[in-house]
């Protein structure tokens, strides 16, 4: 995730400027920015809400219409400006917050020809994201790259055991099917697999239940291995993110070098003593 302050402003004055105001938030004009922003992404995400209940868009449906219309303009306004004022403006738009600020833009434009689209500007909760870099809250987001790391090095481990998830729910399914004998929500192999899926992560929303006893027997075996099976990726993800943690600890502080095996005592680039 690319942080904001990389980019780089244009040569004119007046771009610096606005760069100042838009992207930091080290200036009172540059902080009331940002605040005004954030307040605007939640009544934004507020009124799209209220739309949905009939009530209160049926009694206040021209006012939810112009409210969504002035924040719409000043959102595209402000994409253009984050996009005019940059020397490197390829940074920003290919950038997370880039492609984050623009995909709240489509659906009010596309609501035009799809109404229904309309409801996709929820998305543009994730600009609060912003609030990290508005509160100087970054080492937050570095937490946060952290998870995202251990996520992805953790991946094939965690495929693998989707894999056999998937397996051992398509195998119970089909045994359900043919305990249960076609009763009502074993009709058929798919919708004994969904019942089979929703016992063994625990949901269990209760509109099918088996009824003959070597049904319940295998719901029974099915309901205690999905308390296992959760703790399977949950043992993963963890694993690898205090590894992870461990190695961002390991880092030269003179020349920043982070392949510092775990029993090194010093730096195999300018030889520093490690801590």
């Amino acid at each position: 995730m690319e942080r904001e302050h990389n980019l780089v402003p244009g040569d004119k004055l007046w771009k610096r400027f606005l760069y100042r105001i838009i992207y930091r938030s080290d200036t009172k004009l540059g902080k009331l920015f940002d605040v005004i922003l954030l307040s605007l992404i939640l009544v934004s995400t507020f009124i799209i809400m209220m739309e949905s209940v009939p009530k209160l868009d049926k009694k206040f449906h021209v006012y939810f219409i112009i409210s969504e219309w002035v924040i719409s303009v000043f959102f595209t306004a402000e994409y253009w400006s984050r996009i005019a004022v940059l020397k490197n403006k390829k940074h920003y738009i290919f950038s997370f917050f880039g492609i984050i600020d623009f995909l709240s833009l489509v659906p009010f434009y596309l609501s035009f020809f799809f109404p229904v689209t309309k409801y996709f500007l929820i998305f543009r909760m994730l600009r609060m994201l912003r609030v990290f870099r508005v509160f100087n809250l970054l080492d937050f987001m570095n937490d946060g790259t952290v998870i995202v790391r251990a996520l992805k090095n953790s991946s094939r481990k965690i495929y693998i055991f989707l894999l056999f998830l998937i397996i051992f729910s398509v195998i119970v399914g089909s045994l359900m099917f043919m305990v249960e004998g076609g009763r009502p929500g074993f009709e058929t192999i798919p919708q004994s697999i969904y019942w089979a899926v929703v016992t063994v992560t625990t949901v269990g929303y209760g509109d099918v239940s088996p009824i003959t006893p070597m049904g319940k027997f295998f719901a029974v075996i099915l309901m205690l291995a999905g308390y296992s099976i959760i703790a399977v990726p949950t043992g993963i993800v963890t694993a690898e993110m205090r590894n992870k943690r461990q190695n961002l600890e390991l880092i030269c502080d003179r020349c920043g070098n982070e392949d510092i095996d775990d029993d090194a005592r010093y730096c195999k680039q300018c030889g520093k003593k490690l801590a």
